[in-house]
């Protein structure tokens, strides 16, 4: 006996196979859409301008059918990387908007500034040059000169951050909130920077 397929309007039921375990209410949850869209009316609306089946888009991007029911049931949701490779397959480009301002967010900067152990900073911190990189605890002026000469040369400045929150709030409201970590060049031209206005107060200071 034959396997028969439901159609309700144009949407049908032979998309899928026994195989999937959807439920009944499940299929008829389907069957009643278009409905509001989320994750699962996203992929639906890539199938639609790829014109594929769940098993075509599946075979696309070498998963199984019985995953891309799921992803439009929202039992489970595809992850980053699946979903910016079904929007290359479809010719589309996502942007992120702030909901109050309308204006648009970008990803954090992938050359951000890192710490000598080539870990990024925690995202959600500000970075700060304090002049150039010395080791901690050296009790001799001199060799604290020889280190800040050897980190000049090297353009290693040093890169604090603050970790009280409240602290940060405060340093936020009164100049505002940064858009990024900068790149390492943009901390050492401000390492550099601190210099030159070093070296002019110690001038103004001697010609007083």
């Amino acid at each position: 006996m034959g396997q028969t397929s439901r159609t309700i309007g144009t949407r049908t039921d032979d998309e899928w196979d026994p195989a999937v375990g959807w439920s009944p209410e499940e299929v008829e949850h389907y069957l009643s859409g278009p409905f509001a869209g989320g994750v699962p009316g996203f992929v639906r609306r890539i199938r639609r301008i790829l014109d594929v089946s769940q098993r075509g888009l599946a075979a696309l991007v070498g998963v199984s059918q019985s995953a891309v029911a799921r992803w439009e049931t929202g039992r489970t949701s595809p992850r980053v990387s699946m979903v910016q490779q079904l929007m290359r397959l479809a010719g589309l480009r996502a942007t992120v908007q702030d909901a109050e301002t309308g204006e648009e967010v970008e990803p954090m900067r992938d050359d951000g500034h890192r710490d000598r152990a080539g870990r990024r900073f925690p995202a959600h911190v500000d970075l700060e040059v304090t002049g150039w990189w010395a080791p901690r605890g050296l009790d001799c002026t001199l060799d604290l000169e020889r280190w800040r000469r050897r980190s000049r040369e090297q353009q290693e400045p040093r890169v604090l951050h603050h970790t009280s929150p409240h602290l940060r709030h405060r340093l936020r409201r009164a100049w505002g909130t940064p858009a990024d970590h900068p790149a390492w060049r943009q901390l050492v031209a401000e390492a550099v920077h601190l210099d030159e206005r070093r070296e002019e107060r110690m001038r103004r200071h001697r010609v007083a």
